[in-house]
Protein backbone atom coordinates (compact mmCIF):
# COMPACT_ATOMS: atom_id res chain seq x y z
CA UNK A 1 0.00 0.00 0.00
CA UNK A 2 2.70 2.50 0.98
CA UNK A 3 4.94 1.37 -1.87
CA UNK A 4 2.15 1.80 -4.41
CA UNK A 5 1.37 5.28 -3.05
CA UNK A 6 5.05 6.23 -3.33
CA UNK A 7 5.08 5.01 -6.94
CA UNK A 8 2.16 7.31 -7.76
CA UNK A 9 3.74 10.24 -5.92
CA UNK A 10 7.01 9.68 -7.78
CA UNK A 11 5.30 9.50 -11.17
CA UNK A 12 2.98 12.48 -10.66
CA UNK A 13 5.74 14.64 -9.19
CA UNK A 14 8.05 13.84 -12.12
CA UNK A 15 5.39 14.80 -14.66
CA UNK A 16 4.66 18.07 -12.85
CA UNK A 17 8.37 18.89 -12.46
CA UNK A 18 9.16 18.16 -16.10
CA UNK A 19 6.30 20.40 -17.19
CA UNK A 20 7.50 23.24 -14.97
CA UNK A 21 11.10 23.00 -16.17
CA UNK A 22 10.14 22.61 -19.84
CA UNK A 23 7.83 25.64 -19.69
CA UNK A 24 10.83 27.93 -19.01
CA UNK A 25 8.85 30.19 -16.71
CA UNK A 26 11.93 31.78 -15.16
CA UNK A 27 14.56 30.97 -12.58
CA UNK A 28 12.32 30.65 -9.54
CA UNK A 29 9.89 28.37 -11.39
CA UNK A 30 12.77 26.24 -12.64
CA UNK A 31 14.05 26.00 -9.07
CA UNK A 32 10.60 24.93 -7.93
CA UNK A 33 10.65 22.30 -10.67
CA UNK A 34 13.84 20.88 -9.19
CA UNK A 35 12.23 20.81 -5.74
CA UNK A 36 9.36 18.77 -7.19
CA UNK A 37 11.87 16.55 -9.04
CA UNK A 38 13.56 15.96 -5.66
CA UNK A 39 10.23 14.79 -4.20
CA UNK A 40 9.91 12.40 -7.14
CA UNK A 41 13.44 11.05 -6.85
CA UNK A 42 13.13 10.60 -3.09
CA UNK A 43 9.90 8.66 -3.58
CA UNK A 44 11.58 6.38 -6.11
CA UNK A 45 14.55 5.79 -3.79
CA UNK A 46 12.09 4.65 -1.12
CA UNK A 47 10.32 2.39 -3.63
CA UNK A 48 13.66 0.91 -4.66
CA UNK A 49 14.53 0.20 -1.03
CA UNK A 50 11.14 -1.38 -0.30
CA UNK A 51 11.06 -3.49 -3.45
CA UNK A 52 14.73 -4.45 -3.46
CA UNK A 53 15.19 -2.73 -6.83
CA UNK A 54 18.77 -1.60 -6.45
CA UNK A 55 19.13 -0.11 -9.93
CA UNK A 56 16.05 2.07 -9.42
CA UNK A 57 17.31 3.13 -6.01
CA UNK A 58 20.82 3.93 -7.29
CA UNK A 59 19.59 5.90 -10.28
CA UNK A 60 17.28 8.04 -8.20
CA UNK A 61 19.84 8.54 -5.43
CA UNK A 62 22.08 10.08 -8.08
CA UNK A 63 19.14 12.11 -9.41
CA UNK A 64 18.56 13.43 -5.87
CA UNK A 65 22.08 14.88 -6.01
CA UNK A 66 21.43 16.37 -9.46
CA UNK A 67 18.15 17.87 -8.24
CA UNK A 68 19.86 19.37 -5.19
CA UNK A 69 22.39 20.94 -7.56
CA UNK A 70 19.48 22.37 -9.57
CA UNK A 71 17.90 23.76 -6.41
CA UNK A 72 21.19 25.39 -5.48
CA UNK A 73 21.70 26.77 -8.99
CA UNK A 74 18.20 28.19 -9.47
CA UNK A 75 17.02 29.05 -5.94
CA UNK A 76 19.80 29.24 -3.38
CA UNK A 77 22.68 30.78 -5.34
CA UNK A 78 20.62 33.76 -6.57
CA UNK A 79 19.28 34.30 -3.02
CA UNK A 80 22.80 34.19 -1.57
CA UNK A 81 24.04 36.62 -4.22
CA UNK A 82 21.32 39.13 -3.41
CA UNK A 83 21.98 38.88 0.34
CA UNK A 84 25.76 39.30 0.09
CA UNK A 85 26.95 42.87 0.62
CA UNK A 86 28.81 44.43 -2.29
CA UNK A 87 27.39 42.14 -4.98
Amino acid sequence: MIEESLRWIGMIAAVIAATIVAARLGGRATGLGFVVFLVSSTSWVAVGLMAGEHALMSQNAFLCIVNMLGIYRWLLRPAIGKAAPGT
